[in-house]
């Protein structure tokens, strides 16, 4: 086989011998490779490799006349523009390197510099500084020599080269990191103490937690540790607290308290709760100490302390007007006010407590508190008592001394306030006051033209005699008691009365006692808290602040307070919420403990048997002090078998809600002094819900007697009709026995109830059934005729027997 070329006549042709294909030695790359066969034997092999020029047709001069670096890159079959080409990449790279090296050796020698520098201000720094501290950790120097030899990069001509001479151990050096010594400290084990904080050995390690434990652990077996001492603690129990919250104070586990609990034969759970006696128990058993504390400690601080004698300065007297009912109280007041008061009272007579100031000259002013005078005013009466410095007990001249009187005498005592006797209406003609000082000395009120030291004056308030005595009568009174107070602190006062007003709010009567009371002020009053937002003097006018004994009108309560409660003005709001919220509280348990009757087995037992029987109402009243009253009275007429259920009761207009209330419960609603608006009116006529109106308590008193009568069992009487006497007895079959009787007394009448009486003895009650006249029934039988009578499933009836007969009827209860 020949291949020959036209071109190139000198060129051998290709042949093929029959010689063998053989490696020659020698060459360039040649290696030697070692087999290891099994039994020991192995084998060695040379391998040569060897690289054929390749030269492209037309370049054989080309070549001659090319550098032997030319040479290489034209061996690999490029074209001379190629080889231009990566000459000077190749150049540009190198020069690329070279600088690039020349820039990081002078980065290096500027870095050591700076760090030789900061090194010798360090040394400087420490000899001149004294406080001894911990050195930072210094990083570590980067040494670099100054005579370092940079290499040129190696370049080869084909990827395969370089591949070759990397395989061989010919390439390029690899550039060592040098490895430096780490010198800060190791991360902390465990949990870092405050002590370890404060005393600084950061650089100790520290154990763990539970290594420390362990170690305790085998002391405490080993019995090296002793036991830890008790910790005796004072311990504050309040009247309530659950068994987990005490565990928790006496740092006790709550399984611990359970049994102590136990020991002592109670029987409680982790969640329940016990009383302050059993916690303080317990405390004691555990060793601690304990402190009692009450949920009323809260009030603590809210009352100041006494005044300065130096701050004292002198106050109007505050005068209350008691006695019988209608013996002059108001219309007295009336005349000393030149004002009509009795006018819008309902009857004349008062209904809520009003406060008024009589001024009687520049340096002198009289306050006057008109209680009511009916009996079940008799709390408001008290009330009123209890914040006055003068009675003043009116006696009608010709009615004499009466029951509301001698009350009037007691509260009077019992506050402990002088006593002024008014004998009123002296201009009556049957007057009389020397019977009226004789009844009040059965009463220990000894008058002074008796030989006593009690006032009296003689007026008429219709006429007016006699005022201007009775003034000077009281403001003797006033300066023998020498009535004081400081008007330079907080005020503090008693509500005297109460109310809900359209557009206003509640609105309360107070009376200041202490201090000054002004716009803006926080107060307290009772379970109601608020802030003043206007004050209104008894003859309404706003005014910006009120003194010790000045009646006025507060507007800016949260809720209508109760008359009586007491009045304080503080500064810390959080408290006025707490003390407001614990007396509201205080209230509602005080008030279903009231409402409770008997056991619980009891009230079930009479609401199964139907024995309880009650009436809701809901009061609705236009002052506070007269729904109190309302309240009381009405409560007063329940019974064991039945009583008065205010299911709710409060101050202003009768509203939709009252209604829908009233709907639900079958209630009735009582509005005294108030109306109710377009809606309740509609809802009331809607669901057939009763509502009435009252102005006089008398009325709400009387009807609510009558109403709870009604649900009174009725009496049942025995009515006796008259007796027979048998005379004969018949056998009728399908009939049985008929008595053949003479009406020996009154009358018999056919269903009426029967007794039938065998030697005066009663051996059989039952009813008639059939009665006959001959062969006619008949309705009745009156006395001397006879008749014939049977009973209703009764035959044993024998001659000479007794019948009896009567009637029962049902007699209506009132309450008495």
């Amino acid at each position: 086989m020949t291949d020959t070329d036209g071109k190139t006549k000198d060129k051998k042709p290709l042949t093929l011998s029959a010689k063998n294909l053989t490696l020659g030695k020698g060459g360039e790359g040649g290696a030697h490779v070692r087999q290891s066969f099994t039994h020991g034997r192995s084998k060695t092999v040379t391998v040569e490799v060897k690289k054929k020029r390749v030269i492209l047709p037309g370049q054989q001069g080309e070549t001659d006349k090319l550098s032997p670096e030319e040479k290489s890159f034209t061996s690999a079959g490029l074209t001379s523009k190629e080889i231009e080409d990566r000459l000077k990449a190749l150049h540009g790279t190198i020069n690329t390197q070279a600088v690039e090296a020349e820039r990081n050796r002078l980065n290096a020698l500027e870095e050591q510099s700076r760090l030789e520098d900061e090194k010798q201000e360090k040394k400087r720094a420490d000899t001149l500084t004294s406080e001894s501290s911990s050195p930072l950790p210094i990083e570590p120097e980067i040494k670099l020599a100054e005579d370092a030899v940079y290499k040129k990069k190696t370049v080869y001509s084909s990827y395969a080269d370089e591949e070759e001479a990397t395989r061989r151990g010919k390439g390029e050096d690899k550039v060592k990191v040098p490895v430096t010594k780490r010198i800060e400290p190791r991360r902390r084990s465990g949990k870092l103490t405050i002590v370890q904080a404060l005393r600084g050995d950061e650089d100790k390690p520290s154990r763990s937690l539970a290594s420390m434990r362990r170690q305790r652990e085998k002391r405490k077996m080993a019995g090296m540790e002793a036991p830890q001492q008790k910790v005796i603690r004072e311990v504050i129990i309040p009247e309530v607290i659950t068994v987990q919250e005490l565990a928790n104070r006496l740092a006790e586990r709550g399984a611990d308290v359970i049994k102590v609990l136990m020991k002592m034969g109670v029987m409680a759970t982790i969640t329940q709760s016990i009383d302050g006696d059993t916690a303080e128990l317990i405390a004691t058993e555990f060793g601690h100490q304990v402190k009692r504390i009450a949920e009323s400690d809260i009030e603590i601080g809210l009352h100041l302390k006494e005044d300065d004698e130096t701050q004292m300065k002198p106050r109007p007297p505050v005068v209350t007007v008691m006695g019988h009912v209608d013996h002059g109280k108001t219309s007295l007041l009336d005349a000393l006010r030149k004002t009509d008061v009795v006018s819008g009272e309902a009857g004349g007579i008062t209904q809520h407590i009003g406060a008024y100031q009589v001024v009687i000259d520049a340096n002198n002013k009289i306050t006057f508190i008109d209680t009511p005078g009916h009996a079940a005013f008799t709390e408001m009466r008290a009330r009123g008592a209890n914040v006055t410095d003068i009675v003043i007990l009116v006696v009608a001249a010709d009615d004499g001394v009466k029951d509301q009187t001698i009350e009037a005498i007691h509260h009077a005592k019992a506050a402990g306030v002088p006593i002024i006797v008014a004998i009123n209406k002296i201009d009556k003609p049957g007057a009389d006051p020397e019977r009226v000082r004789n009844m009040l000395m059965q009463h220990e009120i000894f008058l002074e033209k008796v030989g006593g030291d009690i006032l009296d004056v003689e007026v008429s308030a219709k006429q007016g005699l006699n005022l201007d005595k009775l003034e000077e009568t009281i403001l003797l009174q006033a300066e023998i008691l020498d009535l004081k107070a400081n008007p330079n602190r907080h005020a503090e006062g008693v509500i005297v009365e109460s109310k809900l007003e359209r557009g206003r709010g509640v609105v309360a009567t107070v009376l200041v006692q202490k201090g000054t009371l002004r716009v803006g002020d926080l107060f307290v009053a009772g379970a109601e808290y608020g802030r003043v937002r206007a004050l209104i003097d008894d003859r309404g006018n706003q005014v910006i602040e009120a003194g010790p004994s000045v009646p006025v009108e507060v507007l800016g309560f949260n809720g209508a307070p109760l008359a009586g409660d007491d009045f304080v003005v503080t500064n810390n709001e959080n408290q006025v919420r707490e003390i407001s919220e614990f007396r509201q509280r205080r209230a509602r348990e005080a008030k279903s403990a009231l409402s409770a009757r008997g056991s619980m087995e009891q009230m079930f037992s009479k609401i199964a048997a139907g024995e309880i029987k009650d009436l809701p109402l809901v009061i609705k009243s236009d002052v506070q002090g007269s729904m109190e009253a309302i309240s009381g009275s009405l409560t007063k007429l329940a019974t064991e078998e039945v009583k008065v259920n205010i299911l709710h009761a409060a101050v202003g207009e009768i509203t939709e809600s009252d209604v829908t209330l009233a709907n639900a419960s079958q209630a009735m609603i009582i509005g005294f002094n108030v109306r109710a608006n377009p809606q309740a009116r509609e809802a009331a006529r809607r669901d057939g819900v009763e509502i009435r109106y009252y102005s006089i308590i008398y009325d709400v008193v009387d009807d609510i007697k009558a109403a709870l009568g009604g649900l009174l069992a009725p009496t049942l009487r025995e009515k006796y009709l008259g007796a027979a006497a048998i005379r004969e007895v018949f056998t009728i079959s399908k009939v049985g026995k008929i008595a053949g009787c003479m009406v020996t007394e009154g009358l018999v009448k056919r269903g009426a109830k029967v007794r039938l009486l065998r030697d005066n003895v009663v051996i059989h009650e039952g009813s008639l059934k059939t009665l006959k006249r001959f062969k006619d029934e008949v309705k009745e039988a009156r006395e001397g005729y006879e008749c014939g009578m049977a009973f209703e499933n009764y035959n044993d009836i024998k001659v000479g027997d007794t019948i009896e007969c009567f009637e029962i009827e049902e007699i209506s209860r009132t309450l008495e």
